[in-house]
């Protein structure tokens, strides 16, 4: 599975982004998918997470702002980021996890924000 994520950029605080990750390869084989992100100085966390069926997870600190979703017809997949803050700056990156629990990994987009 290869996954290519793009729709990073600079945006003012209390703006909007969305970010997509295209799917490619074995893509039957995806159960799950999701974002995470790395903070300067910080660990990569969860962002949000969303099964082939549409269940969601969410970080308490994106829930209400951030909006997972996924095409699988487009086999792609979403993140719409609405009132960012300065500190949701950081690198976010598409993760996949196969029925029998291999992880793949997207390149990282880097996401500012600036007060």
């Amino acid at each position: 599975v290869q996954l290519q994520a793009s729709g990073g950029g600079l945006v003012q605080a209390g703006g909007s982004q969305r970010l997509s990750c295209v799917a490619s390869g074995d893509i039957f084989s995806i159960n799950v998918m999701g974002w995470y992100r790395r903070a300067p100085g910080k660990q990569r966390e969860l962002v949000a997470k969303i099964t082939s069926g549409g269940r969601t997870n969410y970080a308490d600190s994106v829930k209400g702002r951030f909006t997972i979703s996924r095409d699988n017809a487009k086999n792609t997949m979403y993140l719409q980021m609405n009132s960012l803050k300065p500190e949701d700056t950081a690198v976010y990156y598409c993760n996949a996890e196969s029925w029998n629990g291999r992880l793949f990994w997207g390149q990282g987009t880097q996401v500012t924000v600036s007060s």
